[in-house]
């Protein structure tokens, strides 16, 4: 066996200029349905273990920071895997099959009425937490490693920003539908039938993957045994090699992070804190708004090239979750949202249309296990933790049944906020990064 070259390669772009039919048809059901998953794991199953098993936020961090690692791991290893064999399909369907069944098995957690009683607690805990894991392990295998892979070998650099843009909104659009259409399982405590009915969509979806994704043929590809091709991306001549790419994966973490902070608590903190009883129809709006900010200024991005986007958007995300602090009525919150969310996904359609362009040729699965540390397990294990740490500070409670129950606060958008402020910092390593390169 001989060793993997270095990743300087030449890229060749196999996608086209204009994509086609297929292309969008893939992009829109894999794409959706894989994020109304994702959007059930990252949130509403935290508001499941918050009602019905403890409301300790740390509890819910511990969570959502294991279920990341398990979640890297398997990128790392199903993006260097399904690089080596030259093929994305079977790893898509397969591992959405298998995630729809995990989905659905969340299910037989949930208690027949009211919240887990206080001896057990524990041990649910720990069964959830494990099938998180194990559900993430097929969850991102299939969408973060082998889906997003295929986009970077079905594009190319001239419509990515288009791709990516609309691939941004997908988490948004996916919150609409299942608070839409969802959210009152929820409301009414029937978390089996809510579980099944999604994980029953994502196997759907994973049968109709094997239709709709064609693998884009390979050049060549070198014989490297998959135990090098899955360190290739951590070694320091790698890192020496592309480091304008590391420089964007960077700052993806950031972005990423400064997500995490308030996402895994803010249905509970419109409902509990803000008491908002309409807070689906506040969220709803605010995601379709986010969705044409998103949208438009994909297009624009195209135009205006990826990099120029970046500290614009992240000026409106800032600026959405400053507002989030001091907003209380129904209207301002959904202003704020709208800003918040739309600068957000416009920023990581920025960084990800940036770093499928820095990808060399033959690495994009490799290049999706980079994504997953710096983007996705790091954000998620800094983030919660860092809202954890506010949410306990600010000491914010309120009484049920007698029992005081801590309720995240308004400070954890500015703690997000904070966050944010090394965005401009990360920009202008990434740009010595890039003048030195050339």
């Amino acid at each position: 066996m001989k060793s993997s070259p270095s990743p300087t390669v030449p890229q060749v772009q196999r996608g086209s200029d204009r994509p086609g039919g297929r292309l969008w048809a893939t992009v829109v059901v894999v794409g959706l349905i894989g994020q109304i998953a994702w959007t059930v794991e990252n949130m509403y199953l935290n508001v499941f273990v918050y009602e019905t098993i403890t409301p300790d936020p740390t509890a819910i961090a511990t969570m959502v920071a294991l279920s990341a690692v398990a979640a890297t791991v398997a990128t790392v290893l199903v993006g260097a895997w399904s690089d080596r064999v030259g093929r994305r399909r079977v790893f898509i369907s397969v591992g959405y099959l298998a995630w729809g069944l995990c989905t659905a098995a969340f299910g037989l957690f949930s208690p027949e009425s009211g919240a887990v009683a206080a001896p057990y607690v524990a041990a649910a805990l720990i069964g959830i937490i494990a099938l998180d894991c194990v559900m993430s392990i097929f969850g991102s295998g299939a969408n973060d490693a082998a889906f997003a892979a295929w986009v970077t070998d079905a594009t190319s650099p001239r419509n990515r920003g288009r791709v990516d843009g609309v691939l941004a909104i997908m988490p948004l659009i996916a919150m609409l539908i299942v608070f839409g259409a969802l959210d009152g399982l929820t409301r009414a405590g029937e978390w089996r039938t809510f579980f099944a009915v999604v994980g029953a969509v994502t196997v759907v979806s994973g049968i109709a993957a094997w239709f709709l994704v064609r693998d884009v043929p390979a050049p060549s590809r070198e014989n490297a045994s998959l135990p090098a091709r899955l360190v290739e991306g951590f070694r320091p001549s790698t890192i020496r090699a592309q480091p304008a790419l590391y420089a964007s994966l960077l700052l993806w973490l950031i972005v990423g992070t400064a997500s995490q902070v308030f996402l895994p608590y803010v249905i509970i903190y419109l409902q509990r804190w803000l008491k908002i009883e309409s807070y689906a129809l506040v969220l709803g709006v605010s995601l379709i708004a986010a969705s044409f900010i998103s949208i438009l200024g994909g297009r624009l991005m195209d135009r205006v090239g990826k990099r120029r986007m970046l500290l614009p958007a992240t000026a409106l995300f800032a600026v959405g979750l400053v507002m989030m602090f001091f907003a209380r009525e129904l209207f301002p919150v959904i202003v704020a949202a709208s800003l918040a969310m739309g600068g957000m996904m416009l920023a990581i359609a920025s960084i990800s249309a940036t770093v499928r362009d820095e990808t060399p040729e033959g690495r994009a699965g490799m290049v999706q296990g980079l994504r997953m540390v710096m983007a996705i397990m790091v954000p998620m294990i800094a983030g919660p933790f860092i809202g954890a740490a506010v949410i306990s500070s600010a000491g914010q409670s309120y009484v049920e049944l007698g029992v005081a129950r801590p309720v995240p606060g308004p400070e954890i958008f500015i703690g997000a906020a904070i966050v944010l402020v090394l965005v401009p910092i990360a920009a202008v390593l990434r740009a010595r990064v890039e003048r030195s390169g050339r």
